[in-house]
């Protein structure tokens, strides 16, 4: 039986594919069980970042509804409380950049998963849609929380509530992700954004995702204490003193994520 997550670890980098594209990645509840463990195994001190992406022509288009009408299938709460909660918890509290290299179509959860990545790129062919509305639902998978934040409130709105579907030059310009790539040689030029994060000080970088985690509840002065006991932790690194020396010595710093 083939896989519906493959994940690969090469150069310091975990490399997870959504794996289901005759179904155009869309999640069932072993694909998301499975997602959720190898997002576990990503804790590794040895992974320095994740690079996330989608199998065939998609990235994900959401939910499975084969399986919500199956007669033994999950319902709504259980899809949320133990397939995409946990997940967007994993992404977010994973002490490591989260590239999403999204290479299609983005719907549903699969659309806000993406979005709540650290590093969003898209494939210029790529689209982004909220396609809740369409089947009387709400959006899930933290879409109200990030994309607001993302975009503005009435811009999510609008998209939350028709269901447009947004290309990826409109979702760059919107701010809904960092950069769209040419479709041709779509999964080289992504990957080399996460090769990039891979060798930069990573304990750094985890602190910075912490940082932005408070500051989307944090008052402005509990933020600013925030920043000071997070630095701390970053001048106390390796990295840190390792790229001051080199910056003295005027070398290219080598940095191990300690």
């Amino acid at each position: 039986m083939m896989s519906s997550i493959l994940f690969e670890v090469r150069d310091s980098i975990a490399h997870i594919t959504l794996n289901r594209p005759e179904k155009y990645n869309a999640f069932n509840r072993e694909m998301a069980l499975s997602l959720q463990a190898r997002l576990d195994e990503c804790a590794d001190a040895a992974i320095r970042c994740v690079y996330l992406t989608g199998a065939g022509k998609a990235f994900s288009a959401g939910q499975d509804l084969d399986e919500v009408v199956a007669p033994d299938g999950p319902d709504i709460i259980k899809i949320l409380g133990e397939h995409y909660n946990p997940i967007v918890r994993r992404l977010r509290r994973l002490e490591k950049p989260v590239v999403a290299a999204v290479n299609g179509v983005a719907a549903g959860a699969g659309a806000n998963i993406a979005l709540c990545c650290d590093v969003v790129v898209a494939a210029r062919s790529a689209s982004f849609i909220q396609a809740f509305s369409k089947i009387g639902l709400i959006p899930d998978s933290g879409g109200t929380y990030f994309l607001p934040r993302l975009v503005g409130l009435q811009k999510a709105s609008a998209l939350f509530m028709l269901g447009d579907k947004v290309g990826a030059e409109e979702a760059e310009r919107m701010g809904m992700c960092y950069k769209v790539l040419d479709d041709a040689g779509f999964a080289e030029e992504s990957l080399k954004i996460a090769q990039t994060l891979a060798a930069m000080p990573t304990r750094g970088l985890a602190l910075t995702k912490q940082a932005l985690n408070n500051s989307l509840s944090n008052h402005y002065d509990d933020q600013l204490h925030d920043e000071e006991l997070l630095q701390e932790k970053a001048g106390a690194t390796y990295d840190y003193k390792e790229g001051v020396q080199a910056f003295l010595e005027k070398r290219k710093p080598v940095f191990k994520g300690e």
